[in-house]
């Protein structure tokens, strides 16, 4: 698969099906996100990568009303990072964009190799960090859903995510968020 076709088929899925989950996959999603880009190569993520079926369900404590969908996740990446870790120039802070880009890469070959990574703002970083021993200096960014889209919709979907499964929600035109040479108010 060409990353184009990758990107072009991500999607935020909600309706899974169990997915085996082996340390070969762990590392290899591991593998990519640790090649990103960062600044002066800092490699400001961490990840906890969560499959154990009762850790999986302790996770669900942390977990928001309408991400019940997620209960049915073969794994969770917790993705955590701090701003100490990765650069501060001035007032720019690069440390969540780091973490965000190697997340990307993550989410991207999870999906070339048939997965959805689906990530989360849903749920409590209070919770996360006690499930998972997770230390307070630690930002938890989000949370990746992984599993294999179902081929039937699951029940426990609201009219909104089953209307979402069916059809990939609008993107916004090039023309809204794209300038050329100079940024013009809308």
């Amino acid at each position: 698969m060409e990353i184009r076709e990758a990107i072009q088929k991500r999607r935020a899925y909600r309706s899974l099906d169990p997915v085996d989950i082996t340390e070969d996959l762990i590392r290899d999603l591991a593998g990519c996100a640790q090649l990103s880009a960062s600044c002066f190569n800092n490699q400001p993520w961490r990840f906890v990568f969560v499959y154990d079926p009762d850790m999986l369900k302790k996770m669900d404590e942390a977990l928001s009303q309408g991400n019940e969908w997620a209960r049915s996740a073969s794994m969770i990446i917790a993705v955590l990072s701090k701003k100490e870790f990765d650069c501060v120039i001035k007032e720019r802070v690069y440390h969540q964009f780091d973490t965000g880009m190697a997340t990307a890469f993550l989410i991207l070959r999870a999906t070339e190799l048939g997965l959805v990574a689906h990530p989360i703002a849903g749920y409590s970083p209070k919770k996360t960090r006690e499930v998972l021993g997770i230390p307070e200096d630690l930002e938890v960014i989000t949370l990746v859903i992984i599993g294999k889209h179902a081929v039937t919709i699951k029940p426990i979907l609201s009219e909104k995510q089953v209307k979402d499964e069916k059809t990939r929600p609008e993107r916004f035109s090039l023309e809204k968020f794209v300038y050329l040479n100079r940024f013009t108010s809308p």
